[in-house]
């Protein structure tokens, strides 16, 4: 949900209207006291905040949601008037995450309400990939074995990632070079059966999870 906070009953219509033909569900507030009453029961997505409001003013709302724990989080485009240079800083002093000065059109409101909403979205925690006693951190790069970290070569760590991403899944060598290696590599697949057999041994008993399947390549099956 966007909120808009505008008191000109023309320009908020026309942002929430603008909005809400995008995909966005939006709604308008034309005061901030009406606004920060609403915040007390729901929050929103993203808030769209004039600075000259009757009342508590643009400035002083944003001041009081970055000083709040319950809505510090949320992001907020101030529109501010043109030549209005101090009211910018201000705002992004605060913490302002954007702001639009008017007039602005309908879809720079819309592409910036979906930037801010881009950065702003919380990061994703890297998934970690098990099999056994056998871990592997995608966005770290490491690699434990029964809890001991194991030094691997680049493609001994792709080769391994993509066994964890597939396990139980028979790969045979021409595609473990393909996806591995690229498909414009010109080495013979004995070089998928040299990286398995120095992988293994790395890996000591977790290594044993790598399976050779016969006439067709490897999987990794993971230990009970």
């Amino acid at each position: 949900m966007i909120w808009c906070v505008e008191d000109d009953a023309s320009i908020r219509d026309i942002e929430v209207y603008a909005l809400r033909s995008t995909g966005f569900e939006a709604t308008g507030f034309e005061d901030g006291t009406s606004f920060w009453q609403a915040l007390q029961s729901e929050t929103p997505e993203l808030v769209v905040l004039d600075v000259m409001l009757p009342g508590l003013d643009g400035i002083e709302l944003l001041r009081r949601m970055r000083a709040s724990d319950a809505f510090s989080h949320i992001p907020v485009v101030m529109a501010t008037a043109k030549g209005a240079e101090y009211d910018k800083i201000q705002g992004l002093d605060l913490g302002a995450d954007y702001y639009l000065t008017k007039p602005f059109g309908v879809m720079e409101l819309v592409s910036c309400v979906k930037a801010v909403l881009r950065r702003c979205a919380p990061q994703k925690a890297p998934q970690l990939l098990t099999a056994g006693a056998l871990t592997l951190d995608p966005e770290r790069h490491i690699v434990t074995a029964n809890g001991a970290r194991v030094e691997l070569t680049l493609k001994e760590f792709e080769l391994l990632r993509l066994l964890l991403l597939h396990p139980g899944v028979a790969f045979t060598r021409e595609k473990l070079m393909e996806r591995v290696w690229g498909t414009d590599y010109l080495g013979e697949t004995r070089t998928v059966d040299m990286h398995v057999r120095t992988l293994r041994q790395k890996l000591g008993a977790c290594g044993e999870m790598i399976e050779t399947v016969r006439g067709v390549g490897y999987r990794l099956e993971a230990q009970a």
